[in-house]
């Protein structure tokens, strides 16, 4: 046992080193439109002047909107260009499994955004962001909550997800050191509320409706029309009272 762990630790200290060093690069970029515009004040406005002061508050809103934008597009373009998407599959979770390497690689860029993007109101471009990652979503579709896994997540038309619901494309099972991906497909005019959690494999089909704090379990479908709601997800049936 000691052995193997001295085999596996170089390819895993490695792995972390270039993981960090993408990090670095992608995240350092994403500020380089707020230098340039720094350098470009500092010769317009030398703030010489009292009322230069009063334009601080301003050019500091300006500067910090400019930057979370640039971050998030940056960094989806970055994974969008070269590729870093995984497909459905059981693989081993270590940093010499291409698959994990890559889903490793998504995390570290794609957490910090995801954290942006919940607390910042930024509008279409998160929709922008999440199909440079490889998402697909249908038109006059809002995504709210959170996507863990948008290259294996899919959005029909008319559809509404509900502040903190959750879509997981993964399972992490570190007793068997496996990481387990499966895609979520989710059709037309369904609406998730809040707070609903929804797993790897599911399919919500057309116009279901998906009640608050539910959960759709792994590879569990949902049917075309119903409601459903509680844990697990079950159809919940309409009651007429007699007249």
């Amino acid at each position: 046992m000691a052995q193997q762990k001295t085999k596996k630790s170089p390819g895993k200290i490695k792995g972390c080193f270039f993981v960090s060093i993408i990090m670095f690069l992608v995240f350092s970029l994403g500020f380089f439109p707020l230098v340039i515009g720094l350098l470009y004040l500092h010769i317009i406005l030398p703030f010489d002047q009292l009322w230069h002061f009063f334009l601080l508050p301003f050019i500091i809103y300006v500067g910090f909107s400019v930057t979370i934008i640039y971050q998030i597009l940056f960094s989806g373009v970055i994974i969008h260009l070269f590729k870093i998407k995984y497909e459905p599959g059981v693989y081993d979770y270590n940093y010499n499994d291409k698959t994990s390497f890559k889903w490793i690689i998504i995390c570290s860029l794609y957490t910090p955004i995801r954290k942006i993007m919940e607390i910042f109101p930024v509008g279409g471009t998160k929709n922008v962001y999440y199909r440079l990652l490889g998402m697909k979503i249908g038109e006059n579709t809002l995504v709210g909550g959170t996507i863990m896994d948008p290259c294996l997540t899919e959005f029909g038309n008319n559809c509404t997800m509900g502040l903190y619901a959750c879509i997981y494309g993964h399972i992490h099972d570190y007793e068997k050191g496996l990481l387990i991906m499966d895609r979520i497909k989710i059709g037309n005019n369904c609406v998730i509320d809040a707070g609903a959690f929804i797993m790897p494999g599911a399919v919500l089909e057309d116009n279901v409706k998906l009640a608050a704090g539910a959960v759709v379990t792994k590879g569990q479908v949902l049917e075309n029309g119903k409601r459903y709601g509680g844990i697990p997800a079950k159809e919940i049936k309409s009651t007429k009272r007699k007249q």
